[in-house]
């Protein structure tokens, strides 16, 4: 019977970092799949070799490689996966969410909703945040658009005198915006300190400001209103990988030189991003009434009375500036609210369609085919797939 496999992980799950917890599930899914691996939570693992130098204590490692771990995994000739983007160690092989392709992912979302006017807030010195700023700047540059940055420092919040410098900086930016704005952070709670920043100048999101975050923390996302859209950059898939990426290096297979790169998992829309960037106030008005009441069985004719406007000259004047009619915007936020639903709960599909303003699970099935290609029970069963 073949000796089981010692692997370490290295994470720091103290903290309640999803990016990391989300690694430590991956890596133990491929663990418990192979069956023949004793997987072990070591904070500290180069402690654990410095100590057995005679005898390497474990047959490979996965976590956030110090310069230490590196050192010490290459004395003792156990192999070592690194996970951690910031890491100073080069030598390890490398696995790591795309940031760039998250950059890219934000821009198209928020070109798509007709933005003209762009600015990415991350934080500095750390190689995540400018990967996704320079797929952010790429993907709106293609499309003939600039965008002013702001990086603070990650040690904003640990003191209220570098919270006051953060608030400043980030007053005095928002300053110079002119026109409706679609900002990607790096980080969601950035998102949502703008959100409050917002809410503090009498700004509308998703109105004047339109936001995505990064890292889809489902609590910061969520509460309070409004609720942030973010992109998911599929940690757990990074675990799985680095776990499998170490099994084929502990049977002897070469370490790959270059990081690999896993690519995001899905932008999910919340209602910070719920809205198109227009300037005629009338079509904007009736945006932000949609946006409010599209999970109630509102139809034109309740945009039109409610903004005291002929139907006629409303349904012209939107289809002229968006391209489309009031009913298809409807349906098309009533669809992104509920996607978002089918794929965070395990809400019937029945309960889901009365929620979003749809008449029936039928009715719904019939308007999310036409808009996603897939029914809403396809959906589900593919997005969760992915996850």
């Amino acid at each position: 019977m073949a000796q089981r496999r010692s692997v370490a992980m290295a994470i720091d799950l103290q903290w309640p970092y999803k990016r990391h917890h989300e690694v430590f599930a991956g890596a133990h899914r491929y663990a418990q799949e192979q069956g023949g691996w004793k997987f072990i939570l070591d904070e500290y693992p180069e402690l654990t070799l410095e100590s057995n130098q005679s005898k390497a204590a474990y047959d490979g490692i996965i976590g956030r490689a110090t310069p230490r771990l590196a050192a010490a995994a290459q004395t003792a000739g156990v192999p070592l996966v690194n996970v951690w983007h910031n890491s100073p160690v080069t030598e390890a092989p490398l696995i790591v969410p795309d940031f760039k392709a998250a950059g890219m992912m934000a821009a198209e979302h928020l070109l798509a909703r007709g933005f003209e006017h762009f600015g990415f807030l991350g934080r500095r010195r750390e190689r995540g945040p400018r990967k996704q700023l320079s797929g952010f700047r790429e993907a709106l540059g293609k499309a003939g658009f600039s965008c002013p940055s702001l990086m603070v420092s990650a040690s904003y919040p640990n003191n209220d005198a570098n919270w006051r410098k953060f608030t400043a900086k980030l007053d005095e930016w928002m300053d110079k915006w002119s026109g409706p704005t679609g900002l990607n952070t790096s980080y969601d709670l950035l998102a949502r300190h703008v959100a409050c920043a917002c809410d503090r100048r009498g700004l509308n999101v998703p109105q004047d400001v339109a936001l995505v975050g990064t890292h889809n923390e489902t609590v910061i996302c969520n509460h309070p209103e409004p609720s942030l859209t973010s992109i998911d950059l599929g940690y757990e898939r990074v675990g799985y990988q680095a776990a499998e990426l170490l099994d084929e290096i502990m049977g002897g297979s070469a370490a790959p030189r270059e990081p690999i790169l896993i690519p995001p998992g899905e932008l999910i829309p919340r209602r910070s991003s719920d809205s198109l960037a227009v300037e005629d106030e009338m079509v904007a008005s009736a945006l932000r009434f949609i946006s409010e009441h599209s999970h109630e069985p509102i139809r034109v004719g309740h945009v039109a009375e409610h903004l005291h406007v002929a139907r006629r000259t409303l349904e012209r004047r939107f289809s002229k500036r968006l391209g489309r009619s009031i009913a298809a915007e409807i349906a098309r936020l009533r669809v992104e609210r509920a996607k978002r639903k089918l794929v965070e709960t395990k809400a019937p599909i029945k309960s889901i369609a009365h929620e979003f303003g749809f008449a029936g699970s039928l009715q719904m099935a019939v308007v999310f085919k036409r808009i996603e290609g897939v029914t809403p029970s396809i959906y589900r069963r593919q997005r969760r797939k992915n996850r």
